[in-house]
């Protein structure tokens, strides 16, 4: 069964135009990678959880920050892996400089038998809607897209 995840397209209102905010995965694999590689804060869902909870939870582990307002349910969307994401969208504003993220363990370098901590996401940014669709996972594009119609 495909595993399911619930997340945040945090959003806020320029002159120039609607911006998103986009984390970048942290650890080794995601360092060099970019174009593709930004996403929504999110993550699974806790058997017994509701999916907006989940997503709530999510956004203030990856990122630090509580988060609340009026949560807009977009469209879920169906990733490459198979994975179904359940988001939501708020509008709001953070410094992405200010984000503390939790953190994981993996084995670094591969087969060296070391444990190594790295965070959950390593960095933030604000990014107008264009830009964001080309540094966003290409299954979560269409979040971008329906958050223009909900929010033109």
């Amino acid at each position: 069964m495909a595993k399911i995840s619930a997340g945040i397209l945090f959003y806020r209102k320029r002159k120039s135009g609607l911006e998103v905010f986009l984390v970048h995965p942290g650890g080794p694999l995601w360092a060099k990678k970019d174009l593709g590689a930004w996403s929504i804060p999110k993550g699974e869902i806790d058997p017994g959880e509701d999916a907006l909870s989940a997503a709530r939870r999510e956004f203030e582990e990856e990122t630090g920050l509580p988060i609340s307002g009026n949560f807009i349910p977009l469209a879920p969307v169906r990733l490459k892996s198979g994975k179904l994401v359940h988001a939501w969208a708020v509008e709001g504003d953070c410094d992405p400089e200010a984000i503390r993220s939790n953190t994981f363990s993996m084995e670094w370098p591969p087969r060296s038998g070391r444990q190594q901590e790295f965070p959950e996401i390593d960095r933030a940014m604000w990014l107008g809607v264009e830009e964001a669709k080309g540094k966003i996972n290409k299954g979560q594009a269409p979040l971008l897209e329906e958050l223009g119609r909900v929010n033109p």
